[in-house]
């Protein structure tokens, strides 16, 4: 029970203890005036009677003391009058009815006024006349109490109402500080560090307010230290000094995390032995203040055409690493590159198109890092000696389908439903039970099964995210997945459906309609949560809203500030696969414990992923991480 119900019903306990007592006394009090009364009237009336009786007893007129008993038995306050002659020895009896108007039975059957009886002797002189015995009506007695008591229950009821109404209202302004704290305390339990509260007159609710806004000053410190300690390392560990671009630690923990999922895109590596002069005519002053003007410039400039990860690896080299586009966009972006170096060398006053070279690698099938470095390097080398601006890369690989066969492809698959679905098991850290099942999904085309790696470029390339997202939940409901299988299934949705409003619209109607909240969970990747944060809010809200669960992929990927945590509320975050590759580097080690302690204050789960063997297991027990998912439990074909 609330404190405030606590207050409330005991406030009206003792209320209704005072006006039960109140009313008892008045009742019995009303009840003895009223004995009292009815003992006093008889004696008077029979005093009265008694002399007005004697003139007639005397001279034996028994016609006339009839009648002026009937007149006063008539008035209806007697129930019984007995007048006994003592000379001849007759007796006569008046009775009235015990009938009381207006009064309840069950009032009346309580007895609450006894018999009251008067007896008298009438005398003349010496000689007793009469004997005159006068029995009370109790009609006027219950009338009187009845009428007494019924007032006061309705003033009493009338009274208790506005006691319940006026203490309601007042308790609630009492405690509105306690209420209001009481948010407070649970907003800070969610890590949820709002505003300061104001502080109550109360003085003691004054003192646990204040109490309370150290408290959250203290915690938010706490997260915004975490929060700092991660930027740090990054900007330690992973930003180049002079260009403030990432360096090629990060680049080749990127390279790693890239090529461990099923993607495509391109390496472009560019040297720039302009810079070199620049340093010899002018110094190295120069030279960093045109870096830094470089990068700025190309973060610009190309960024507004892909998302991509640029990185200053070298003095005078760079990467540029583009995923998941189209062979035409990369032209576009490599000309685009080359226009803006060329606008810079034109400021340093260098000869453009001189003194720099681009080699470009594109990404065929499974390769590691190194041989994605290597092939962009071989290209680099090829355009230098060669002696032009860029060189791709040459890959004895064919494409499997041009452009538009991929688009009538992809849509026919989708049209057909052609999907084959895997389910690869995420599993409790400590007792390695399954917890939940990511989804993954091939498409056949032509008899030849696709994976996502292949067919996903394409789905964003070509604007069929949020058809292809509708289709496959849509095949999941008609498949009866989510109803068959025990645990929850977790759902990759892609770039598009996050950003298409009208995605949002129809995902809202399909989880009131398919009743999924404890069987689907779906993935938002770390990227779009940057890249569009008011959009991504909004479906997530709508997720929630629906009793569905939502969870952050590719965390810690990204550069920026983890506050976004606080206001998403994520169920759990996945852990991006760089951390894992590379857990020997010191660095590494010192930035997955800070994102994974940030989680653990905003009690966020952490699922490790990428987990390739029983060492990498062993070392992430030693974490504060939940789950873990990889290829030491691969995926599993689901068949219907």
């Amino acid at each position: 029970m609330t404190l405030f119900r606590q207050i409330y019903s005991l406030l009206l306990i003792l209320f209704l203890i005072i006006i039960l007592s109140i009313s008892y006394f008045q009742f019995y009090e009303t009840k003895s005036f009223l004995t009292q009364q009815m003992r006093s009237d008889l004696n008077n009336t029979s005093t009265s009677l008694g002399l007005m009786l004697v003139p007639e007893l005397e001279a034996g007129n028994a016609e006339q003391v009839k009648t002026l008993i009937n007149t006063l038995f008539e008035g209806g306050y007697y129930q019984q009058i007995t007048l006994t002659w003592l000379v001849e020895g007759e007796q006569e009896i008046w009775n009235n009815p015990l009938e009381i108007k207006e009064v309840p039975n069950w009032f009346i059957a309580l007895n609450l006024f006894p018999s009251i009886t008067q007896e008298t002797t009438i005398t003349s002189g010496w000689i007793q006349l009469a004997e005159l015995e006068i029995t009370a009506h109790p009609g006027i007695g219950y009338n009187k109490l009845w009428q007494s008591m019924s007032n006061l229950l309705v003033t009493v009821f009338i009274l208790f109402i506005l006691a319940l109404i006026i203490a309601r209202i007042c308790l609630i302004w009492l405690l509105k500080p306690l209420h209001n704290l009481s948010k407070y305390a649970k907003n800070i339990a969610k890590r949820q560090f709002d505003p300061q509260m104001e502080l109550p007159k109360t003085t003691e609710l004054k003192e646990v307010v204040q109490a309370f806004n150290s408290m959250s000053i203290q915690l938010k410190k706490v997260f915004t230290s975490l929060d700092d300690e991660i930027s740090s390392l990054r900007r330690t560990n992973l930003i180049d000094d002079i260009s403030n671009l990432p360096n090629r630690q990060y680049l080749v923990s990127r390279l790693n995390s890239w090529l461990s999922e099923s993607s495509s895109g391109t390496l472009l590596m560019v040297k720039m032995d302009w810079l070199g002069d620049i340093h010899s005519q002018h110094g190295y002053q120069v030279r960093d203040q045109t870096i830094r003007l470089l990068a700025k410039e190309m973060q610009q400039q190309l960024n507004e055409l892909a998302p991509s990860v640029i990185a200053r690896i070298a003095a005078y080299e760079f990467a540029f690493l583009i995923t998941d586009i189209e062979r035409d966009l990369v032209n576009k972006y490599l000309q685009t590159l080359i226009r803006t170096i060329n606008q810079e060398i034109a400021k340093a006053g260098c000869t453009a198109n001189e003194k720099f070279a681009i080699g470009i690698a594109e990404r065929n099938g499974q390769v590691s890092v190194s041989d994605i470095l290597a092939q962009a390097d071989n290209a680099l080398q090829s355009a230098i000696s060669h002696n032009k601006i860029f060189y791709w890369y040459e890959s004895h690989e064919q494409t499997l389908f041009t452009q538009v066969q991929w688009r009538e492809n992809l849509i026919s698959a989708i049209d057909n439903k052609s999907f084959k679905f895997r389910l690869q098991p995420i599993h409790k850290m400590k007792s390695h039970e399954v917890h939940t099942k990511e989804l993954f999904c091939q498409f056949s085309i032509n008899k030849t099964l696709i994976p996502a790696g292949q067919f996903m470029p394409y789905i964003e390339q070509l604007s069929l995210g949020a058809i292809l997202d509708k289709c496959l939940l849509e095949t999941l409901l008609d498949k009866q997945l989510m109803t068959l299988n025990e645990e929850p299934i977790v759902i990759n949705l892609t770039h598009q459906s996050l950003n298409d409003t009208d995605f949002h619209l129809w995902l809202n109607t399909f989880l009131k309609n398919t009743k999924w909240e404890q069987n689907v969970i779906f993935d938002i990747p770390e990227a779009a949560v940057y890249n569009n944060f008011d959009t991504c809010q909004a479906l997530c809200q709508i997720i929630q809203n629906n009793g569905a669960k939502f969870g952050i992929d590719h965390f810690g990927r990204q550069f920026g500030s983890m506050s976004y945590l606080q206001k998403l509320r994520p169920q759990y975050v996945k852990l991006d696969q760089s951390f894992t590759v590379n857990d020997d580097s010191q660095h590494n080690i010192e930035l997955r414990r800070a994102l994974v302690n940030i989680a653990a204050e905003l009690n966020i789960d952490v699922i490790a992923t990428g987990i390739q063997n029983k060492e990498q297991l062993n070392y992430f027990k030693t974490l504060n991480i939940q789950y873990y998912m990889g290829f030491i439990s691969p995926p599993i074909d689901i068949t219907f």
